[in-house]
């Protein structure tokens, strides 16, 4: 599988704590996927349509946990479709980021909005 985004950041709490609201979040979606949880690993993945496979891993930071996303390409020998049917990804990686800056404010309060509108620090890494 190809990925084609990787971000990270950094969520107060511990990673055992992360990982299960994370989970929680992501049982929750709207979206149709099929999740797999490696709570030993720390690992959720999040499988849905022809293409799309989302990876997170939570591990251990000194300020608390840093969590992992990982965009890929799961469709098999059709990666010029994916390519076309996203419009080569133009936009993807600010979309992505800004999405996975909102879900770590969301689970770095525990989803109760006790943020207070601060910045959750995080660092972009692109493939």
């Amino acid at each position: 599988m190809r990925t084609i985004v990787e971000v990270s950041g950094v969520v107060p709490g511990a990673p055992a704590d992360v990982f299960d609201r994370l989970a929680q979040r992501l049982a929750a979606s709207d979206y149709p996927v099929k999740l797999e949880v490696d709570r030993e690993r720390r690992f959720l993945a999040a499988q849905g349509g022809w293409w799309y496979r989302g990876e997170y891993e939570v591990a251990d930071d000194p300020a608390g946990s840093r969590v992992t996303h990982r965009v890929r390409n799961a469709a098999a020998g059709l990666g010029w479709g994916v390519l076309l049917a996203n419009r080569f990804f133009v936009g993807f990686r600010d979309r992505a980021g800004q999405g996975f800056r909102a879900l770590l404010a969301e689970i770095g309060d525990g989803g109760a909005g006790r943020t207070g509108g601060r910045r959750v620090p995080w660092t972009p890494r692109l493939r």
